[in-house]
């Protein structure tokens, strides 16, 4: 499986206008879209103004046939209006050839995974929670950490209360980043399941093989009080599902 995220920051009083226009015109062309296997727009809990799209292809040839095609692009002109604007002005001239200056809109930011792991064979409908968990991994040590993740962790998830779909992928741009994804049921059970349920255990199986910045952290807070933040700390991000559809292909 391959999964693509379209990161865009948006004016959040537009989310309904975006999520009309999601609905509408965005679901019904990627379902003609051959491979999509499911797509949703969701918002993070933490940032107001970020959303994402998400969505599911069984191989990465037809997501790149997609993006091709030309029909992302369509997509992507269809919601920009309702996109935030960054700090750049672009000059221009008017139709009276007088110079003005009009604030340019951030572009989305794609980020492309392969499946490397996962459980749950149907692509939910009614998704309510998602959570993203990123992960530096050292080199060398990606296959170890996989090969834990498929035989202890999965296992472990399936049996964690709400948790109802869950896989590990891998960028190509990223090679030493995997990023855990999990769709849950409620925010309570993801909540439940990091301070109360194995979460902890996940991170004692696998930090082993973290980058080896987090190693050094580690250390340091063992010889040392207190708690040692880096950029190599595992990151979690999280998003509640605003529409979505499974296609069922």
């Amino acid at each position: 499986m391959f999964m693509r995220l379209v990161q865009a920051k948006y004016d959040p009083a537009a989310l309904i206008i975006i999520r009309q226009i999601y609905d509408q015109k965005i679901i019904p062309q990627l379902q003609e879209m051959k491979g999509c296997l499911f797509a949703c727009l969701i918002k993070s809990e933490i940032v107001t103004e970020e959303g994402l799209s998400l969505t599911l292809w069984d191989t990465q040839e037809n997501a790149e046939n997609y993006v091709n095609s030309g029909m992302y692009q369509l997509m992507v002109d269809q919601i920009k209006p309702y996109l935030q604007f960054s700090n750049e002005w672009k000059a221009q001239l008017s139709k009276d050839m007088k110079i003005e200056y009009k604030p340019v809109a951030d572009e989305p930011v794609v980020t492309s995974y392969r499946t490397l792991a996962q459980f749950g064979e149907a692509i939910p409908v009614e998704l309510m929670y998602l959570r993203l968990l990123s992960l530096k991994i050292q080199e060398g040590k990606m296959d170890e950490f996989v090969t834990i993740y498929q035989q202890e962790i999965l296992p472990m998830l399936k049996n964690v209360p709400g948790c109802r779909y869950a896989y590990l992928t891998t960028s190509s741009e990223r090679k030493h980043e995997a990023i855990s994804v999990t769709i849950w049921n409620s925010k309570q059970d993801v909540e439940h399941y990091e301070n109360k349920g194995p979460f902890k255990t996940f991170l004692e199986k696998t930090s082993h093989t973290f980058s080896e910045l987090y190693q050094w952290k580690i250390a340091l807070e063992n010889d040392q009080t207190g708690h040692v933040v880096t950029s190599d700390d595992p990151s979690t991000k999280y998003y509640s599902v605003v529409t979505g559809k499974s296609f069922g292909k």
